[in-house]
Order: C-alpha cells, then sequence, then structure tokens
C-alpha cells in the first residue's frame, strides 16, 4: 500500500466511485514494516519501530469481537444466538429483512444485514470478493437479490459498522473506553493507541453524543495501535484470556470466537482460520489471525506457543513469512 494511506483510499483501493468512496474518518501516512515473533512468552525477534502507531485496517474487527465477548461476560448479550433487536431498539432491525438477525450472523459476516450506515449502503460491499487485487473486482458494488440472515457470509465493512453501532447501545459508553479498562489496561498496553470512528458517526446516548467507532479503515478510522500492543492482544488470545493469572475475557469466549463459521471454515467471530490451511498453509492449523490491509496481521499460533505480528509487507508474502518462522523454531 502507497505510503500515502489517504491517497491510496481516495485513488481506489477498495475500488468504489466518488463520490460513494468519500473518506470520512482520520487517516494518517503508514510507516516503514515492523513486526515481533514473541515465543513462550518472550521476545524471539523484532524488526522496524515495535512502539510506533499505524492504521490496522480490518484488524480492528477483532477488536470489536473482543468488546461483543465482554459485553457477553459481563450478562449484557445474555445469547449470541438471540436477535439482536431484543436489545437494541434504534431502527436498524426493525425490517422484515433485519429482524430475526443474531449477534452471531453480524460477528460471523453472514447477518445480510440490509440498509444504509454514516451515509454508506450495505450493497457499496455487495460481491465484494477478497482475493482479487486491491482496485480490482468485477460485481463488487453491484446490488444483488438478499438471501435469509445466516444463509450468505459476505465480507461487508457496513454491517461490522452496524455491528459497532450496535454494541455502543448495549455498552451505553463509546467501545474505545471498554476496551481501555476492561482489556488494554489490564494487559499492560500503552496510552498510544486510538480508535476512531467518522466525522458522521455521533449518535446520542441517554442525553450524550458518542462516537460510534468503525471496524476498519475502509473509509478512514479504526484502531490506530502499536505493533507491540497487538503482540499483547495476541498473548491474550493464546491464553485463553487469562493474563497474569487474571481472567481478563472467559475462555468460553475465546474458544467461541475459534469455532468455524457454518458457511466458512477460514472464519470465526471476526477472527480468521487456519483449519484448512488456507491462511498460511506452513501454519499449524490451530492458528488464527487478525487480518488487515497491508498485511497488518496477529498470528497466534497455540500449537507452537508463538504470537507473531507484522505489518506492511506484501500479502502474498506472508504464508512464505510463516514458512519461514516455522522452520526457525523446529
Amino acid at each position: 500500500m502507497l505510503r500515502d494511506i489517504g491517497r491510496a483510499l481516495k485513488e481506489g483501493h477498495f475500488n468504489e466511485p466518488p463520490p460513494i468512496n468519500e473518506i470520512i474518518g482520520p487517516v494518517k501516512d503508514r510507516a516503514e514494516p515492523s513486526g515481533v515473533v514473541v515465543r513462550a512468552g518472550r521476545i524471539a525477534a523484532e524488526w522496524g519501530d515495535i512502539e510506533r502507531v499505524d492504521m490496522t485496517f480490518s484488524a480492528t474487527k477483532s477488536f470489536l469481537s473482543l468488546c461483543a465477548g465482554i459485553a457477553f461476560d459481563r450478562g449484557l448479550i445474555p445469547d449470541i444466538h438471540a436477535p439482536v433487536r431484543e436489545l437494541v431498539d434504534d431502527g436498524g432491525f426493525a425490517s422484515e429483512q433485519n429482524r430475526s438477525i443474531t449477534w452471531a450472523q453480524l460477528l460471523q459476516l453472514t447477518s445480510e444485514w440490509q440498509g444504509g450506515l454514516w451515509g454508506k449502503p450495505d450493497s457499496i460491499d455487495h460481491n465484494r470478493d477478497l482475493s482479487l487485487p486491491p482496485g480490482q473486482s468485477n460485481d463488487k458494488g453491484l446490488q444483488r437479490t438478499m438471501q435469509p440472515p445466516g444463509t450468505h457470509w459476505e465480507y461487508n465493512d457496513v454491517r461490522v459498522n452496524r455491528l459497532a453501532l450496535a454494541l455502543l447501545r448495549v455498552f451505553k459508553e463509546p467501545l474505545p473506553h471498554v476496551l481501555k479498562r476492561e482489556i488494554m489496561d489490564p494487559i499492560g498496553a500503552s496510552d498510544t493507541w486510538q480508535w476512531h470512528g467518522y466525522r458522521n458517526s455521533y449518535v446520542d446516548i441517554n442525553g450524550q453524543q458518542m462516537q460510534s467507532v468503525s471496524g476498519g479503515a475502509h473509509w478512514g478510522g479504526g484502531l490506530w495501535i502499536s505493533t507491540l500492543d497487538q503482540a499483547r492482544i495476541g498473548l491474550l488470545m493464546l491464553n485463553k484470556g487469562q493474563w497474569n493469572g487474571r481472567q481478563i475475557i472467559s475462555e468460553e469466549w475465546i474458544a467461541e470466537s475459534v469455532r468455524p463459521c457454518p458457511l466458512n471454515a477460514n472464519y470465526g467471530l471476526m477472527w480468521w482460520l487456519n483449519a484448512v490451511g488456507e491462511q498460511a498453509p506452513a501454519a499449524s492449523r490451530s492458528s488464527f489471525f487478525a487480518k488487515g490491509v497491508g498485511a497488518n496481521i496477529i498470528w497466534i499460533d497455540p500449537e507452537n506457543d508463538m504470537v507473531t505480528v507484522t505489518r506492511w509487507i506484501d500479502k502474498e508474502s506472508f504464508p512464505k513469512f510463516a514458512e519461514k518462522v516455522v522452520q526457525s523454531i523446529r
């Protein structure tokens, strides 16, 4: 990706015509590649500036999943297989198409939620093909016939943002506050990370204006975080939600997060899975990943007691990188 991320987005990285491609959240230039390998709880290798804060694009989705896990653990969402409308009454789940959508379906990207949010229609990501190079897509954005919720898997950032808004409604406080208090502070993360929404993503919660964050940087915004802080999140997941003997997030939620979606064996609750070796053939089949544009990847490998974070390498190079890492520890 270009170092000037704002320019990259404007010039069609996500293959969207103006004005629908308008950037509505903040962006920042990217840095040089960086990364870290943590084995048995210790840094085994590092490169680049691992403390620099960078945009992390869709790796943000996995942090949304963690927030949903906190809501589940605290009893705010007692059942992720229950309809969202039972807890969120803002009109977004009132239509015939949307009324049966569950939390699990939003997290697994099978919701088929229909509507617009923050000026972006859900159809902007219809027919999105993640296998194509940036800026190329044959049918992306062409409206298709909607399917019943839970019957079609689609990588759709508008629906991810709808989940973020639903979680804000449930917590009644900004998700960055929840993430900081419940996860980042307890695991000793730095105070340099930021989680942004859009200039038009403010809503009223109990008389206060709160920003609904985005689940990526498709139109700017999303999580900005250092390599080192991402490694801490990887270690939390590796240790099944425990940190220094304290259960930060339940083991039940971690297990649910890496359970394959019925419609896509490569995806859990906003975590990518390696059950069939598609993410990295050399990595263990128990490996799972937070992934974003620019090969912003947190790779958790339970079998080898290892976490790696990569940033700004070629996407196509990651499987070979994983192979070299695995070879180095044998």
